[in-house]
């Protein structure tokens, strides 16, 4: 692996890739610790304090601490993930848009400029509801329309700038920008978790601190493994050319493979299912609040590790990944 590493550096252009990569991951880290103008940071901090469910942990996980802080990141590539969603969605009932896929390198230009455009409108609705959602509750230091826009307009810049960072880096940098900055965001929130896994191991002073640390740590290196091989696996499905005869020469008549990814659809039937599941709590806490009778019959009944949201998460996952497996085949 590190003979790799070594001559993937010696190799001037993946060099270059690298240090753009690097480069723009940094500036997205730098960018989660801005604070939104206007924003209390004292009301952040105890409304995340107070949080019984897990309405929120879904955007907390993609954008790496940038939701809790507020910060102008705070929305992440969120809205383009769903944009892209809705866009294959409308690609298979929309025939206009089938045709457009099919026209090759331009037609698919032409949806990605789509959806760069369902995005700032995604981006734009979430950070007008939570303009006016927290601002009611006292996120904004002074609640009015000026306020309120500038939070609305700095959120919708926030999320553009990321998606066009996640562009850039899939152009000129090492690929896949999208999953880069989504890689960044949980790689930043699994520092943080070490770290007070190492705190609790250390404050609790006996043995078991350090065996559950240790055993978190060999299932952590095992769900790796699991998923990498997972990951990797292909179907290998047999092919046979035939012969053809041109003159006095025979060509064809040899058997090949055609391979097929065992999961070509990667991680995006989990993205949907758990965005589709943490939706209704984020809405009724914005509309209602913590205290509303709905928020708690929500939290009670479908908060992460219930029955209720593990087989309704399992359901939705097996039918995105049906519906992103035959996407992925046609």
């Amino acid at each position: 692996m590190l003979k790799t590493v070594r001559k993937a550096f010696q190799i001037e252009d993946i060099r270059k890739r690298i240090f753009y990569t690097f480069v723009m991951l940094v500036i997205v880290r730098l960018g989660s610790q801005l604070p939104t103008p206007g924003v209390d940071p004292t009301f952040i901090k105890e409304f995340f304090a107070q949080q019984t469910g897990d309405a929120f942990n879904f955007f907390e996980a993609f954008t790496g601490g940038s939701f809790t802080n507020f910060s102008i990141f705070a929305l992440s590539i969120t809205p383009y993930i769903t944009s892209s969603i809705i866009m294959q969605l409308l690609t298979i009932a929309i025939p206009k848009l089938e045709e457009m896929q099919k026209e090759g390198e331009e037609g698919r230009k032409k949806i990605a400029a789509i959806t760069r455009y369902v995005t700032v409108a995604l981006a734009l609705i979430e950070s007008t509801a939570m303009a006016v959602g927290f601002g009611r509750q006292g996120l904004l230091e002074e609640y009015n329309f000026v306020s309120c826009a500038v939070v609305v307009c700095t959120l919708t810049a926030g999320s553009a700038f990321m998606m066009w960072i996640g562009e850039r880096i899939t152009e000129k940098g090492v690929g896949n920008g999208i999953s880069m900055l989504i890689m960044a965001g949980i790689l930043s929130n699994l520092f943080n978790g070490i770290v007070a896994g190492f705190t609790n191991a250390s404050a609790n002073g006996t043995s078991s601190g350090w065996l559950n640390l240790l055993v978190i740590a060999v299932m952590f290196l095992i769900m790796v493994i699991v998923v990498t091989f997972v990951d990797m696996g292909e179907r290998r499905i047999p092919l046979q050319i035939a012969k053809q005869v041109k003159g006095r020469r025979v060509y064809g008549g040899q058997n090949t493979h055609m391979s097929l990814k065992v999961c070509s659809v990667g991680v995006l039937p989990l993205i949907f299912a758990y965005s589709f599941l943490a939706f209704p709590g984020t809405l009724i806490q914005l509309i209602g609040g913590t205290k509303s009778g709905a928020y708690l019959w929500w939290a009670m009944h479908m908060s992460t590790g219930s029955v209720g949201y593990m087989i309704i998460s399992a359901l939705l996952i097996m039918a995105f990944t049906f519906f992103y497996s035959s996407i992925s085949f046609d």
